[in-house]
């Protein structure tokens, strides 16, 4: 099993499918990554060799934020937001949608469960 980025990823997937699992890494940069260190498309894991793997990670570690750097400067962003005041930062903290969408009906991932309101039914 292959560890790159801190993230062991799966040995029988092929390796533009298998850098996805990294968080910061979708389908543009895996292919971009792959085709930047020279392997093809169909090539599996478990058929890299370890300087292959070094590669990739060498590649990913210069050139894409991922995984806590990533995740640390997204919460540090959100962070500044809510200090600042900004309206997305006050969304942010009373855990509303943040880009505009409507909450008179939906929103239900972002708000949680249905409250009940007292004297509501008649």
């Amino acid at each position: 099993m292959a560890r790159i980025a801190g993230v062991n990823i799966p040995t029988n997937k092929r390796v533009v499918i298998a850098l996805q699992y990294i968080h910061g890494i979708g389908k543009q940069k895996a292919a971009a990554i792959t085709e930047k260190v020279g392997i093809p498309a169909e090539r599996r894991v478990n058929q890299l060799t370890d300087a292959e793997v070094l590669q990739i990670r060498e590649t990913i570690d210069r050139e894409h934020m991922v995984e806590g750097d990533l995740r640390r400067d997204v919460a540090m962003n959100i962070k500044r937001l809510m200090d600042l005041g900004a309206y997305r930062g006050l969304r942010h903290r009373r855990g509303l949608p943040v880009r505009g969408q409507r909450t008179h009906t939906n929103a239900r991932t972002r708000k949680g469960k249905p409250k009940a309101i007292a004297g509501k039914k008649k």
